[in-house]
């Protein structure tokens, strides 16, 4: 299995960002999509997660109005756009899979290598 995390980037404060993570070797409608975040010196934490239809989403209530996570099963990958980005939302960003979803990265099966996102003030 692999998720390949992408469209990190440098972007001003109130600036925006679209991620993408490409999955494979999975059957990726029956999973649930997530997406955590790093920032330096702070441990790995829950930003979003969408079910396997999409029907059902859920956020970081740090995020909530700002963020939206979306999924194209056609195309096995889930997105993130980010809008109204502060400094705190820098971090390295990753996407998880799991068939229950949940808000703990480490109860996911699959996680993938992250794409950075710096907001500059």
């Amino acid at each position: 299995v692999q998720l390949q995390a992408s469209g990190g980037g440098l972007v001003q404060t109130g600036g925006s960002l679209r991620l993408s993570c490409a999955a494979s070797g999975l059957t990726f409608s029956t999973y649930y999509m997530a997406w955590f975040r790093q920032a330096p010196g702070k441990e790995r934490e829950f930003v979003a997660t969408i079910s396997w239809t999409g029907g059902s989403t859920y956020y970081t209530d740090s995020v909530k109005g700002r963020f939206t996570i979306s999924r194209d099963n056609a195309k096995n990958t889930v997105y993130l756009q980010m809008n109204s980005l502060k400094p705190e939302d820098t971090a390295v960003y990753y996407c998880a899979a799991d068939p229950q979803g949940g808000s703990f990265w480490s109860r996911y099966d699959y996680g993938g290598q992250g794409t950075l996102v710096t907001v500059s003030s």
